[in-house]
């Protein structure tokens, strides 16, 4: 506990000192002034590092107009945006003795964001509904143009492009660096990212293709044989497949070269997926 000269945004006094509380001072704003007539006053002020009392919430950027707001709160209110969005078993991965799941070849499955995440982040992109239209021309992109193209919503069209390229750096790229050693880049760079739908009137699968990535994210958004059924990603020169995706989980994969793949076909239901290009 030290002694401290000024404290700021919030206090617990005793009830016995309340009347030399004063907030008028000719120099100082009132928290100052404050601090300053306490001083005076031989009222000392402390801090405290070992104790949560309770903490205040920004609400500068919390806007009722965004659907699920509290997704969009990841700047000002950081601790209650991990509490309800990272996966809970998220820090025990760093652990050395924490073996990651690896359903195929170079491709791991890690627990990332909780049910919540996925459940907010689906809301917005269907309250937003404009989804593409899984043509080859794609005005979103510089050129126009989409090689393998997804029914798919871009994470700028709903104002979280810049909340989510900071999602990859704090924390994708520790994970990354975890599995797969000596590549490091930081902050990750990533062009495309967006919110894929699968559905069997719709867009049922995707053909076979590489990523235009470094390395690959993809986030299950829902629940496999609850939600959707069938669906799911085959890497074709392993003939590995993974189909009972979990909810919140990311694999994460090379892209580029090594992990050609394809989308399986979803035969019920609809089935969502975030994905990242990173270090195209």
């Amino acid at each position: 506990m030290w002694n401290v000269p000024y404290i700021g945004n919030c206090y617990l006094v005793k009830s016995n000192v309340f009347d030399k509380l004063k907030f008028d001072h000719k120099s100082f704003d009132p928290d100052m002034a404050m601090c300053e007539h306490l001083r005076d006053a031989g009222v000392f002020m402390y801090i405290i590092n070992t104790k949560t009392y309770g903490h205040l919430v920004n609400d500068e950027d919390f806007n009722l107009k965004n659907t699920r707001p509290d997704f969009y709160t990841f700047f000002t209110n950081q601790r209650d945006w991990e509490q309800r969005y990272i996966h809970p078993d998220y820090a025990e991965q760093f652990n050395p003795n924490f073996t990651h799941k690896q359903p195929c070849p170079d491709v791991y499955w890690i627990p990332i964001v909780t049910e919540k995440f996925c459940k907010d982040l689906v809301a917005i992109m269907e309250a937003y509904g404009k989804w593409s239209d899984g043509s080859n021309h794609d005005k979103r992109l510089d050129g126009g143009y989409e090689a393998v193209p997804t029914r798919d919503i871009h994470m700028n069209q709903v104002g979280l492009e810049k909340f989510w390229l900071k999602f990859l750096q704090k924390y994708v790229r520790p994970l990354q660096e975890l599995i797969f050693v000596g590549y490091f880049h930081n902050p990750p760079r990533a062009i495309m990212n967006f919110v894929v739908r699968y559905k069997p009137d719709e867009q049922p699968s995707l053909r076979p293709h590489h990523d235009s990535s470094t390395y690959t994210v993809n986030i299950a958004l829902n629940r496999a044989g609850i939600d959707f059924e069938g669906g799911g990603c085959r890497f074709i020169r392993y003939n590995c497949s993974i189909r009972a995706t979990e909810m919140g989980w990311m694999l994460l994969h090379p892209g580029r070269l090594t992990h050609f793949h394809e989308g399986l076909q979803t035969t019920k239901g609809i089935r969502y997926i975030m994905v990242s290009f990173v270090d195209p």
